[in-house]
């Protein structure tokens, strides 16, 4: 064989091994970002990070007497010896406690509207299931479980919150992964490899495990920030994303914003660009950058975009960061702050998109439930609630626009500059008659029957008698339950016909009370899908996932 057939196989061969390997571990191995640009330049196809929401979770609350193996008031105060308080705090907004069946007293003043001032524990196993339904009730596709150095006296706490996780993401169908914040862990680069291999690479046999392109996800965060707490050199840092990418995973960075234009970035040291390009996916941190809309703007036009650019360039996905805005310093604009970076992330191309963060309350960035008004704070506390700026919005309210941010960014929606979330359930337009007594008649001209709780409920009555009248309950978190006879309309989840047999408020009896423009109101379940009279020919359900006739219903007509 002479050598031009040599150098012609030689070529066919290379192609074949090029092809048949993960182009972008190749790059990584060799370090050359070139090769990579070569190489790959298009995103990875949908998984359960790519296309999707993901929340930063911490689940790091805890209580004394919660049975968890700290036993202390784990970041609700400064001195987790002693109950919080006014001056033993530290947090900076208020959580909303209405749908926890186990809470834990604190050192406050009462509520403003009398109740007591409680506060729940992730440990508690109610409490991450509760916060799993929100999750799957806005359309939250995953959660990214903060896993800081576990060799400490917090390690137990952590190990046994994980299992928690793991558990309720199951029962939800919501996905999670391990993310290390690595800040401060002095030993780092061998203990985070042990701790995967001993305790976390466990979980990715859950059918909850987040995988991509086939491969469990992790992520590490803090890699290259350039202060005391984060000292590693890229080379550690480089070893450690290569060690777990031969481990078989796909790797996420959680980097500095200025990751891309070091030395002359303000927060990340110089000399880093190989090592982050070595990541499957880039999530640079947001906190603290921006507080407002033309913030927002500016970051998309010299940030983002060129991000993106050097992202699709160089086969790499890109999840940016996206915040409600901290409360206590009146960030919010009720949801438009949040709204804006929604928009400016669909425009920019990213491949998905993680939310800072589902149950920050210490740093005020939370969407999970919070205080909608001085009623649900203690009496002469400094937090600020979700109607700040004089719009009232319910507890639920960043859950919602979460939801609808996600719709928007999956294609689920159109693209639009204006948010369409309501602050309050039944603010479009309407109002929510709380505490009275109504009828609600279908598109059929009959009414909705409670049929005595002994029976799936119907749409067919031509005239109104005691079980045609419903109570409107205040549910909490700015939704309503209906009641007749002592008894709740039950959802049932959107499995079977709804009932109403319930003898007390829960998920499933909760509905968002929708005013829709022609006048007629409409009931959406924590499922996510509404209430449809059937046209009164079968059993009524919450089952539809849009609004049409059978799913519209005039109030007391």
């Amino acid at each position: 064989m002479n050598l031009k057939k040599l150098y012609v196989l030689a070529c066919v061969l290379m192609a074949g091994i090029i092809t048949s390997c993960n182009k972008k571990d190749l790059v990584n191995h060799t370090g050359n970002s070139n090769i990579n640009s070569k190489l790959q330049t298009s995103a990875s196809p949908v998984g359960d990070v790519v296309g999707k929401i993901t929340v930063g979770y911490q689940g790091w609350f805890a209580a004394t007497g919660d049975g968890s193996p700290i036993n202390a008031w784990w970041h609700w105060a400064q001195n987790w010896g002693a109950a919080p308080s006014p001056t033993n705090q530290g947090i900076k907004s208020w959580p909303d406690v209405r749908d926890y069946t186990t809470t834990f007293q604190a050192a406050y003043s009462n509520l403003g509207n009398g109740q007591p001032a409680k506060l729940f524990s992730s440990f508690t196993d109610q409490s991450v299931n509760v916060q799993f339904q929100w999750m799957q009730q806005n359309g939250i596709d995953c959660a990214a479980l903060q896993r800081f150095n576990p060799t400490g006296g917090e390690g137990p706490v952590r190990d046994a919150i994980t299992a928690k996780v793991k558990t309720a993401a199951e029962a939800t169908g919501r996905k999670f992964y391990i993310m290390y914040d690595v800040s401060g862990w002095t030993n780092m680069q061998s203990e985070i490899k042990t701790d995967w291999t001993n305790k976390m690479s466990a979980y990715t046999s859950s059918s909850a495990y987040a995988k991509q392109n086939g491969r469990p996800v992790v992520c590490i965060w803090g890699f290259g920030f350039n202060d005391s707490n984060h000292p590693w050199s890229a080379a550690v840092c480089l070893d450690v994303i290569n060690w777990f990418k031969g481990q078989g995973c796909y790797v996420i960075g959680g980097v500095p914003t200025q990751w891309r234009t070091a030395p002359s970035g303000q927060d990340s040291r110089p000399g880093f660009l190989a090592t982050y390009s070595a990541f499957n996916m880039l999530s640079p941190w947001m906190v603290g950058r921006i507080g407002n809309a033309g913030d927002s703007d500016n970051y998309y036009t010299n940030v983002n975009t060129p991000d993106q650019a050097y992202c699709n360039a160089n086969g790499i996905d890109y999840q940016p960061c996206i915040l409600p805005g901290d409360l206590q310093e009146h960030q919010r604009a009720h949801g438009d702050f949040m709204w804006r970076q929604f928009y400016n992330m669909k425009r920019v191309g990213a491949q998905g998109i993680y939310i800072s963060m589902f149950d920050e309350y210490n740093e005020g960035n939370q969407i999970a439930k919070t205080a909608e008004s001085s009623a649900f704070i203690p009496v002469g506390s400094n937090f600020v609630t979700l109607d700040e700026d004089g719009t009232a919005c319910s507890a639920d309210y960043y859950l919602r626009l979460t939801n609808d941010g996600g719709k928007m960014f999956k294609g689920q929606i159109g693209l639009t500059a204006t948010r369409p979330t309501q602050p309050v359930i039944g603010s479009g337009g309407g109002t929510v008659p709380i505490g009275q007594v109504v009828t609600l008649k279908g598109s059929n001209n009959n009414y909705v029957s409670s049929e005595n709780g002994t029976q799936a409920m119907n749409c067919n009555r031509t005239a109104v008698g005691g079980w045609e009248q419903f109570t409107v309950v205040n549910a909490g978190g700015g939704k309503v339950a209906l009641q007749n006879s002592g008894k709740y309309v039950s959802s049932e989840n959107g499995t079977q016909a709804i009932t109403c047999n319930r003898s007390s408020v829960g998920p499933w009896e909760q509905f968002d009370w929708i005013n829709n423009a022609d006048g007629t109101i409409s009931l959406r379940g924590n499922n996510g899908k509404y209430i449809s009279g059937e046209n009164g020919t079968q059993a009524m359900t919450c089952t539809r996932t849009t609004i049409g006739g059978w799913e519209s219903f005039r109030v007391n007509q």
